[in-house]
């Protein structure tokens, strides 16, 4: 039997033992707490991906006002490009320069019959396809331009410093290629045997990969190789790949090749890396850094894809979309992709980062760093477009 003195000492046992449990249990949070805090530079990027993964940015669509839409009276198919905050507008008779307010900045004649245009960090080439001249300008003017005497013009591609590749006609080989640096010299002459069908630079603009189209067991297909501007012969020479290239898209590590009916990575040996056959009609594609978007209608089928490649050593990620598809463009490591009503934006998980939708028939659009530009029949709109 207790008296009331073990009593009374019982009692204080049990609350020593509590307050000794809850500074226990005190340390290990403050401790958990002061863990999380030094790794936080570890964690904390995760939970904040996790967060804007799922988080997708509704723009209202709303067209701008004021100088806006720029008409392009009786062209049907004028040609719409954007560079450092400057659209341009290729006509059949002319070129004009609009600020991105939509206020007319200057404007200039041309007397080329079959005008086509490129552009790339403020600079902006022109040249005729079939024609025998190009020029390079900026909204200043002509930086250089130049002309072949007894050669035509099949098709020119512009560097982001400023570099032009020109691919012309030639008497005794298939093509030939003359690139010339950013004040109009020529820096490289090649002689083909294989008919070119386009060229990308790499980042810097002192390599450069070039495909060819050829017939190989009876089917076309198509080859890459990287040259080095600076000098003779090619770092490598890929494998045919079965499929009749449209356009090629360099970057550090190889090169992504879109075909008329398939598409595929090389990587930085020249080896194929990856191969994807479509199935449908290929409606566009675009690639930048690595990351490559192509468009799919299936018509028969009602089915109409996106696909999306992160790199040629994954996995593609397809979208299947309720509508035909428009146009795409991959800028800044998202696929902007226009179909009926609407643009969306997905990142290369796959995931929707923003949409905005459209109350007009546009067939294309160009990406600004606030803006998009959507080119109509004979206008241009522009709305906000926050991704």
């Amino acid at each position: 039997m207790y008296d009331a003195n073990d009593i009374v000492e019982l009692k204080n046992k049990k609350k020593r033992r509590k307050r000794l449990v809850r500074f226990i249990v005190f340390l290990l949070i403050a401790g958990a707490l002061t863990a999380l805090y030094f790794t936080r530079e570890t964690w904390y990027p995760k939970l904040k991906g996790i967060s804007d993964h799922y988080q997708t940015i509704v723009n209202d669509g709303e067209l701008a006002s004021g100088n806006f839409p720029i008409e392009v009276s009786g062209e049907n198919s004028y040609q719409l490009g954007y560079s450092k905050d400057t659209v341009a507008v290729l006509s059949d008779a002319y070129i004009y320069f609009y600020n991105t307010e939509g206020a007319l900045i200057k404007r200039r004649q041309h007397a080329l019959t079959n005008p086509i245009m490129e552009t790339d960090n403020g600079r902006f080439l022109i040249f005729e396809s079939g024609g025998n001249e190009f020029a390079v300008e900026d909204i200043n003017g002509v930086v250089y331009s130049g002309s072949f005497d007894s050669a035509n013009i099949l098709f020119a591609r512009l560097s982001k410093e400023g570099n032009t590749a020109v691919v012309i006609t030639s008497e005794n080989y298939d093509c030939e290629i003359q690139i010339f640096d950013k004040k109009g010299n020529v820096i490289y002459q090649r002689k083909c045997i294989e008919r070119v069908n386009d060229i990308s630079f790499k980042e810097d603009s002192s390599e450069c990969v070039v495909s060819y189209v050829y017939a190989e067991n009876g089917a076309m297909v198509t080859s890459v190789q990287e040259i080095n501007t600076h000098e003779s012969g090619e770092n490598w020479t890929s494998p045919g790949i079965d499929t009749l290239g449209l356009d090629v898209f360099g970057f550090d590590n190889g090169a992504f090749v879109l075909g008329i009916d398939a598409c595929g990575y090389v990587d930085g040996k020249g080896q194929i890396s990856s191969y994807y056959k479509y199935d449908g009609d290929l409606a566009g594609g675009s690639s930048s850094g690595g990351n490559s978007a192509v468009i799919i209608n299936n018509y028969d089928r009602r089915m109409y894809q996106a696909v999306l490649f992160k790199d040629g050593n994954s996995e593609p990620t397809v979208i299947n979309m309720g509508e035909p598809l428009i146009d795409v463009t991959v800028e800044n490591d998202l696929a902007y992709i226009m179909c009926s009503g609407k643009i969306l934006a997905y990142d290369f998980s796959g995931s929707l980062r923003s949409t905005a939708r459209i109350n007009d028939s546009y067939t294309g659009f160009v990406r600004s760093e606030e803006y998009i530009f959507l080119k109509g029949f004979n206008k241009i709109d522009r709305i906000d477009y926050n991704s």
